[in-house]
């Protein structure tokens, strides 16, 4: 495990790689996930492939401060870092926010990337129903994070979530800028992320969280509409944090991807 810092698109990125030597894989987290709080996935995880882990920019240490938070600047970071990096069309894993960000870089850059992982994306947008998280739950538990607290306070933020994970959110969240939450958080109601899925023609799956309100069966009809050709496997019992409640269910779901 190594981590490296490098200026693309304009700021500069904070990852976390690894794994050496096996298919590139850029991961993207979701709205509230620093990359250090994906080690206990991406550790087993790079066994299957070379894992670079971002820091979306406002989190953990990439750049923050006055930014654009869109998601069209994180899709243009994602596909600047693929340059940058040198990687030759890597598979892209991108969990909730990050999923939307890879679809849309994908959008964007078509060439730059080998392959999707879609993992429970928000299919929340415009004449769409809400995304099923309520925006206290994030402002609420980052304002407590600036201030200081533990793993016990986190409970009632992620009351499944083992002590270890609580810890390390407690320890990280407050590296999240507010404001890059809060347009972050917006976008999944003002950005259309379906209108992108026709144009895709590279290979991809979608994760579904089996009990997660996320997504239902009609979306995942609609997105099979607008893919074809998209792979579908869901982790049953796991919410939306899939590696949080089933690790090893996770892990067979995202290994055997090639492309």
């Amino acid at each position: 495990m190594r981590g490296y810092n490098v200026h693309a698109n304009g700021i500069r990125h904070h990852l976390i790689q690894h794994g050496e030597g096996g298919p590139q894989m850029l991961l993207i987290p979701g709205i509230t996930s620093p990359a250090v709080t994906w080690d206990f996935v991406t550790e087993p995880l790079s066994a299957h492939f070379e894992v670079h882990v971002l820091d979306v920019r406002g989190r953990g240490l990439s750049q923050g401060g006055d930014l654009d938070y869109s998601l069209d600047a994180m899709a243009d970071d994602a596909v600047a870092l693929v340059q940058a990096l040198g990687m030759e069309a890597p598979i892209v894993l991108g969990h909730s926010m990050g999923a939307r960000t890879a679809i849309r870089s994908a959008r964007k850059a078509p060439k730059a990337f080998g392959g999707l992982i879609l993992v429970d994306p928000p299919v929340s947008g415009p004449g769409r129903r809400p995304y099923p998280s309520a925006w206290p739950w994030y402002e609420d538990s980052i304002l407590l994070a600036q201030r200081g607290c533990s793993a016990d306070d986190m409970k009632a933020f992620c009351p499944t979530w083992t002590e270890e994970q609580r810890a390390l959110r407690a320890e990280w969240l407050h590296s999240c800028d507010l404001h890059a939450i809060d347009v972050a958080y917006k976008g999944f109601h003002t950005d259309d992320i379906h209108q992108d899925l026709p144009h895709l023609d590279l290979p991809m799956r979608l994760v579904v969280a089996g009990a997660s309100p996320v997504i239902e069966e009609a979306d995942i009809a609609e997105i099979k509409s607008l893919a074809p050709h998209i792979a579908i496997t869901t982790v049953e019992g796991a919410g939306h944090m899939i590696p949080w409640d089933d690790l090893d269910g996770f892990l067979r779901a995202v290994s055997d991807f090639r492309i």
